[in-house]
């Protein structure tokens, strides 16, 4: 390659890399509003982004009518922009969990159940964590309020920026590991076997690796069935885990749910599907909190048509 092409190569990257650094540079600032300030303005955020984003809107709306069809569309619709809303806040409150002191985040989340249980158990523990919109504070909960190092699965970012500075927040606080998506499963299995909790987020479409059709609101969604075989083969503890956020700027709620006490079996199928069951049971104490944006019913069976 020669020099011209290669400076325009790099002039190229470093122009892809300006809108994360300018995002990155908001959270900071953002972060010293108090928390009320923060709210109006990530719901301001979400306002934007559901005015505005219509391809997501459109997955939402659809998602929505798919597992609510008793609804009328006006009740799904309203559904989707108090979503966007909790999505902006979601996004915004990041660089709280990123950047704002320690003292302030523990004021801001309220730890409900035994938060205590992976470092206690002679087992080690399935951290399970559905897909609502809070879930990055269940990442600080267990670094901020337990002593066990736990372990992820991450999926890298298209920015290397980006990407470290996620990392970076994510693990700010010494107790936790992330590893990427696609690494040697041997990896994790080690250090699970080695006392590290997993942080295990189950619930989206991954393709038909791996997976089953299993209902989901009553229609078939790839389902991984790795959370059953894997707590089957090494003896895990599964503890549930789910993130509300709070109105008002009062911060989150992180609920530790007792353990399932008859989970897993030696039916795969069936462990899927009433783990299917409970986080459906979850979203329908505040259907706004789940991710509806993400295709959750992408792949189909052979022959069946798209659902979106």
């Amino acid at each position: 390659m020669s020099g011209h092409s290669k400076m325009r190569l790099n002039m190229r990257f470093h122009s892809m890399e300006i809108g994360p650094r300018l995002l990155v540079a908001l959270l900071r600032l953002l972060q010293h509003l108090p928390m009320p300030a923060l709210v109006a303005v990530g719901r301001g955020v979400g306002a934007l982004l559901h005015r505005f984003g219509h391809r997501r809107r459109r997955i939402a709306l659809r998602n929505l009518e798919l597992c609510f069809p008793h609804q009328s569309p006006a009740e799904r619709a309203a559904v989707v922009r108090e979503h966007f809303a909790l999505l902006g806040r979601s996004l915004v409150e990041r660089g709280l969990l990123w950047y704002a002191p320690v003292e302030r985040l523990r004021g801001l989340i309220q730890v409900e159940g035994d938060i205590h249980l992976a470092e206690r158990s002679p087992r080690p523990v399935m951290w399970l964590v559905p897909h609502f919109l809070g879930l990055e504070v269940a990442g600080a909960a267990v670094q901020l309020f337990q002593t066990k190092i736990g372990v992820d699965i991450y999926q890298p970012q298209r920015s290397p920026y980006f990407d470290r500075v996620l990392k970076q927040g994510r693990l700010r606080f010494g107790r936790a590991e992330a590893l990427p998506r696609g690494v040697n499963i041997r990896q994790l299995m080690k250090r699970i076997k080695d006392g590290q909790p997993f942080f295990n987020m189950p619930d989206q479409d991954f393709g038909e690796k791996d997976a089953a059709f299993v209902p989901f609101f009553g229609v078939p969604a790839a389902t991984l069935l790795a959370p059953s075989r894997m707590a089957r083969a090494l003896d895990m503890v599964v503890q549930p885990v789910v993130v509300d956020m709070l109105p008002l700027g009062q911060g989150w709620r992180v609920r530790f749910l007792p353990p399932w006490t008859d989970w897993p079996t030696d039916d795969a199928l069936a462990d899927t599907a009433r783990m299917n069951a409970f986080i459906e049971a979850q979203i329908l104490r505040d259907p706004a909190q789940y991710l509806w944006v993400h295709k959750r019913f992408k792949t189909r069976p052979p022959g069946e048509p798209s659902l979106y």
